[in-house]
């Protein structure tokens, strides 16, 4: 006798109704940036459909995610070049953009989305790297983390409900999680980048935050060759706090994805990045892809990993298409 699986497929209701993978829109987490001296949303251009916001613009898009039923949204700020300096202080300056873009997104949507913070000093500083120099030039550990501390304090005052340190900084949750509680802020959450790789795939986002880095993170983003180290981390990050946790890139990591959300007991979240995002709309451009479709198979390709939460580019466009 043949054995037929196909009987499974004959229909678009019968697929969906087998369907082992769903997407729901209040999995997916839209990132944005806000930018200091803007009079008008400036698009980016490696990223088609994704704009540098004002304080006004970031605000109304807010307000977007949540009518197509969104429940998270991820701020990356990025400041005036004049402002950036050795330290990132502008980071956590209740003037600095990203804390006003906090506020300006914690007033229009008040608990009704998820409102997260970049807690990294990339965007703020001069060099654009993602912790303090030390005197020969290298990234020092130990001094980065009382800047992190100051940066994820500044944010919890300025209204967000999770901080996301992405730094790959070692004890960076466990000295966040200590100075959140002593400043009273012990029911925000910490959303860890603990995954987080020496990608080439965040070129766009480069552009996007106007980064002034020379050189690169290697020496404290992990290297693509490595799975174990994906898991180590994330398993440290976990017993120092964290309360959810973060792979990323997410589509070229999928295994290191499946690990995590494998050994995890708090949810883990993937980030589908500028250049997974980029990519499928650069092929789309030139027809040699659906873009729509692509997308919507490369967030059920990280749902179906493991990840509980996606954070895309395309969040907005895609629960509308889902509900």
């Amino acid at each position: 006798m043949i054995i037929r699986p196909r009987r499974l497929r004959t229909t678009r209701a019968m697929r969906s109704l087998v369907a082992e993978t769903r997407v729901h829109p209040a999995q997916l987490v839209l990132p944005v940036f806000v930018a200091d001296g803007l009079t008008e949303p400036a698009p980016i251009t490696s990223l088609p459909g994704v704009v540098q916001h004002t304080l006004r613009s970031v605000a109304d898009e807010a307000r977007l995610a949540v009518d197509a039923g969104l429940k998270g949204i991820m701020l990356f700020g990025v400041p005036k070049p004049e402002d950036k300096d050795a330290y990132g202080s502008i980071g956590w300056a209740p003037d600095g953009i990203l804390n006003r873009g906090l506020s300006a997104v914690r007033d229009a949507v008040g608990d009704d989305l998820v409102v997260m913070a970049d807690t990294c000093l990339d965007e703020f500083t001069d060099h654009g790297h993602c912790g303090v120099l030390d005197q020969v030039g290298r990234v020092d550990n130990d001094a980065t983390l009382e800047r992190y501390v100051e940066l994820a304090v500044s944010q919890a005052v300025a209204g967000a409900h999770v901080v996301g340190p992405s730094g790959m900084m070692d004890g960076q949750v466990l000295a966040i999680r200590t100075g959140l509680d002593a400043a009273g802020f012990d029911d925000v959450a910490i959303l860890a980048y603990a995954a987080k790789y020496a990608s080439a795939f965040y070129g766009p986002f480069r552009e996007a935050v106007n980064s002034s880095l020379s050189g690169d993170r290697r020496t404290y983003q992990q290297d693509p060759a490595n799975r174990r180290e994906g898991v180590r981390e994330a398993a440290l990050d976990e017993a120092e706090g964290a309360d959810l946790l973060m792979v990323k890139p997410a589509g070229y990591y999928l295994d290191v994805l499946a690990d995590v959300a494998a050994q995890s007991s708090v949810p883990v979240a993937a980030y589908h990045v500028s250049g997974e995002y980029a990519m499928v709309c650069a092929a789309a451009e030139r027809g040699w892809i659906d873009r729509d479709r692509a997308l919507a198979e490369a967030v059920t390709a990280i749902v179906r990993a493991g990840a509980h939460i996606v954070l895309t580019y395309a969040a907005i466009e895609l629960a509308k298409g889902l509900s």
